[in-house]
């Protein structure tokens, strides 16, 4: 009886071992999931304030006269990190810069705003906030992790948010109308990037858009012609029906606008009057020819100012516009006047 109750004395006491084993064991995965945890949040709230540090900064770059205004998307960058918190206390400050960003990632960082942009390479502005030494409240402390020997964590987020002209557009975004390189480049300024100022006026110089089968002053320039974009109905519902939902189908640059039609009818010219005195984006493509097909070279912001329907000559009245945010569209094309939203990068 005695080597009974001496067995179970030794069983009991194992038990012990173990729960103290055990214990140990918990309060470790508990610092382990307790401080994790803080550390993730903190993390996703540094990099969430990059994100939007970035995108602030990058939507000031525009409008580029000739070049993007690098110092407004550092100042407006900078200014929007403050606007953030970590641990409900607001940051104080981050690393915030502007340069060229490679989105092929064939060159990677950002790079000198003195270089010559590449086909690939737009506008950016880059953010990192940190929480270090003297930083935005300093490392992150850690409570249970520090009986283990962490006391303390340095978290940094970094972003990207670049801002480009479009080179493909959604479903929605275009006016039918079609003009040719040769008239963007008349009415548009490329060294300064913005349209053609008239100098009796200092307003951005009207011109008309209409059938190229009936020119109006333009001389040997071509006018314009209404599109159908890749559809092979050309008739006059059809343009009605586009001016009133825009192309049906994605666009990038590169792509044939393959039924450039004259579009003469009365309907397709009142379809356009409620559009007066707003900014619609039209396709400008190589050439304009009736009845053929032409690649698009890029996307035009336009300002309707009016619409002449009556007699055999019929046109659209309007001007360029510079720095207009085009929705539903992505890429990179080059700089006709509209320009995508700014988008994060990295």
């Amino acid at each position: 009886m005695k080597y009974l109750g001496y067995g179970r004395r030794r069983e009991n006491g194992s038990i012990g071992l173990m729960a103290a084993s055990t214990m140990g064991l918990t309060i470790a995965f508990g610092a382990l999931a307790t401080d994790v945890a803080r550390v993730m949040i903190i993390r996703n709230e540094l990099q969430n304030a990059a994100d939007a540090a970035a995108l602030v900064g990058a939507g000031a770059l525009y409008p580029p006269n000739p070049t993007p205004n690098w110092n407004n998307g550092v100042t407006q960058g900078s200014a929007a990190v403050s606007l953030n918190a970590t641990e409900g206390v607001n940051l104080a400050t981050g690393s915030v810069q502007a340069g060229y960003w490679d989105i092929s990632r064939q060159t990677p960082g950002l790079q000198s705003q003195s270089i010559t942009p590449g086909a690939n390479t737009v506008p950016a502005v880059q953010v990192t906030i940190s929480r270090d030494v003297g930083v935005n409240g300093g490392p992150v402390s850690m409570f249970l992790a520090a009986s283990f020997g962490v006391s303390v964590m340095t978290l940094k987020a970094t972003a990207v948010a670049v801002l480009s002209a479009p080179g493909t557009v959604g479903p929605g975004t275009l006016l039918p109308v079609a003009i040719g390189l040769c008239q963007y480049q008349k009415y548009w300024d490329s060294t300064k990037q913005q349209p053609v100022i008239d100098p009796t006026t200092n307003q951005p110089v009207v011109f008309n858009i209409n059938d190229s089968y009936n020119p109006v002053t333009d001389g040997t320039c071509d006018n314009g012609q209404w599109t159908a974009f890749t559809s092979a109905q050309t008739g006059a519902s059809t343009i009605t029906n586009l001016i009133n939902t825009g192309n049906l189908t994605p666009l990038s640059i590169t792509n044939n606008i393959t039924f450039l039609n004259n579009g003469v009818a009365d309907s397709i010219y009142k379809a356009v009057i409620p559009l007066i005195g707003t900014t619609v984006f039209i396709p400008v493509v190589q050439q304009v020819v009736p009845g053929s097909s032409s690649p698009i070279v890029a996307f035009a912001a336009f300002y309707i100012k009016d619409v002449n329907r009556q007699g055999k000559v019929k046109y659209i009245s309007g001007h360029f516009v510079g720095n207009a945010k085009i929705p539903n569209s992505g890429g990179v094309g080059p700089y006709y006047g509209a320009y995508v939203p700014p988008r994060l990068a990295w």
